[in-house]
């Protein structure tokens, strides 16, 4: 009876062990999210004026893309692609909602959070969510298990962002209630001075390394999207003043030291070798705030654009044992690939809602793979197709945009005009990353074949610049249950 019991227990340690090996075969999936962040705004995408070791590091380990894509370049629309694998404008989110806006991201979608929740990971969301700000909107209903952030970007607040002070009745923010922190679903306190702005970052960051240290056993997926480096900017005591670009690099700075901080609680767990890192940024920079505003690294104008510099971001990409070291894509890929991709890494599933990432998980593995992504769609506004990318090749479509005249200066906005493109332009971004040589007179052909793309783009999902408001396949906007 006594050999029984034993084999008994046996059989269960056994069993119990083969469960954990299972169970840590599947890697932790970690996905940082910066706010308008540049292309020429980390060390290794050739930052000046402060550091990024961290984040530089993360690349020396792993790999960085140079082609990487924002799905649209403004706030709720870039998340919503992000979450859901498709172009925001599918899934009746475009441009930024706002603290009066009773829409959010309808519960039809499915998320990167519930993919990764029905495979039995642990799922968090830590900083901004900005997808709709009513419990039926926020994080905890779409697939994450905890929160802790904002509903929303920090200056949707009724303070000025230069002094913190409350602003005047009659101004457009008078309307705004203050800026609550939320956990669970509930606002636990409010962000309404400066000073609180500055204490983002690291409150951010220590929720973080929490969850880590927390679901060290069993899988996880971290969704960390900072705050900064939207405006008003914030930085706490320790970074302030250690850059030679000012209030913006000291930022940054805290930023990669966040990122020093996820790395050394991945270290002290050992979960380095079985976790996926994603470094990444939700739009280019706001260049209308000058040297609050970030870089574009050289491309053309900035955030709420179509050109490069407002949706070609910054990615970095570690995953020890898969992802050779040091190693760079150049290959065409975009923030909506990465629900797909992660989904074939975790063993999951995808709803039946047609979305249009693509899995680029063999370009982790060889970049000098063929990307399975052969076109790029701009979309902007409320749903105006203003460009169309198709290989090395971008057509310019007409339409109009904000563009900068003069750039702002500690955080005061810029001269801003609209501009107007009134006839097609085709640039060839393999050797004119900042679209200064208009080719379409040389190359009317490739225009033309670009144009298929368009027609078809515009049948799906429609496109204001010609009058479509909506296609075929355009899904819609979450409204507020009554």
């Amino acid at each position: 009876m006594k050999s029984v019991f034993l084999a008994y227990i046996l059989l269960q340690l056994v069993s119990g062990v083969s469960h954990a090996t299972e169970s840590r075969s599947r890697p932790n999936v970690i996905v940082i999210f910066i706010d308008d962040e540049g292309y020429g705004d980390v060390g290794c995408f050739g930052a000046t004026g402060f550091e990024t070791p961290h984040i530089d590091q993360l690349a020396s380990e792993g790999m960085r893309f140079t082609h990487f894509y924002a799905a649209q370049a403004v706030c709720s629309a870039s998340r919503a692609g992000l979450m859901t694998g498709a172009y925001p404008n599918r899934v009746g989110i475009t441009g930024a909602l706002f603290p009066y806006d009773q829409v959010g991201l309808n519960d039809a979608e499915y998320t990167m959070a519930e993919m990764f929740q029905d495979q039995g990971y642990a799922t968090a969301c830590i900083g901004k969510w900005h997808l709709g700000w009513q419990k039926e909107f926020l994080p905890l209903q779409h697939g994450f298990d905890e929160f802790f952030g904002l509903p929303y970007s920090n200056d949707m607040w009724p303070h000025d962002d230069l002094t913190g002070e409350k602003v005047p009745e009659g101004h457009k923010r008078a309307q705004y209630p203050e800026l609550p922190l939320i956990e669970g679903n509930e606002p636990i306190g409010y962000i309404s001075s400066l000073q609180d702005q500055d204490q983002l970052t690291r409150r951010y960051t220590a929720k973080a390394v929490d969850f880590i240290d927390r679901q060290a056993e069993e899988p996880f997926f971290l969704y960390l999207a900072h705050s900064m480096a939207h405006i008003p900017l914030g930085v706490s005591e320790h970074f302030r003043g250690k850059s030679e670009l000012g209030l913006y690099g000291d930022v940054m700075m805290e930023v990669d030291w966040s990122v020093g901080e996820i790395v050394r609680a991945l270290e002290a767990n050992e979960l380095t070798d079985n976790t996926l890192i994603v470094f990444t940024t939700d739009n280019g920079p706001w260049t209308w705030f000058g040297n609050h505003g970030g870089s574009a690294g050289g491309l053309r104008e900035g955030k709420l654009t179509s050109w490069e510099g407002g949706q070609r971001v910054p990615f970095v990409l570690k995953w020890p044992g898969q992802v050779p070291q040091g190693s760079v894509c150049n290959q065409l890929a975009c923030a909506v690939d990465l629900l797909p991709t992660f989904a074939a890494i975790a063993d999951g599933e995808l709803s039946d809602n047609k979305i249009d990432g693509l899995d680029i998980g063999g370009l982790f593995v060889d970049p000098q793979s063929k990307s399975p992504r052969e076109t790029i769609l701009y979309y902007g506004g409320k749903n105006h197709l203003n460009a169309v990318r198709m290989g090395s090749w971008k057509l310019v479509l007409p339409h109009s945009y904000p563009a900068l005249v003069s750039p702002g200066k500690d955080g005061a906005k810029g001269k801003i005009q609209k501009a107007v493109i009134n006839e097609p332009e085709l640039y060839n971004l393999a050797s004119d990353p900042g679209e200064n040589y208009n080719l379409i007179g040389s190359y009317p052909e490739k225009a033309a074949q670009i144009m298929t793309v368009v027609e078809q783009a515009r049948s799906e999902l429609g496109d204001l610049n010609v009058g479509l408001e909506k296609g075929s396949e355009n899904r819609t906007i979450g409204k507020l249950k009554e």
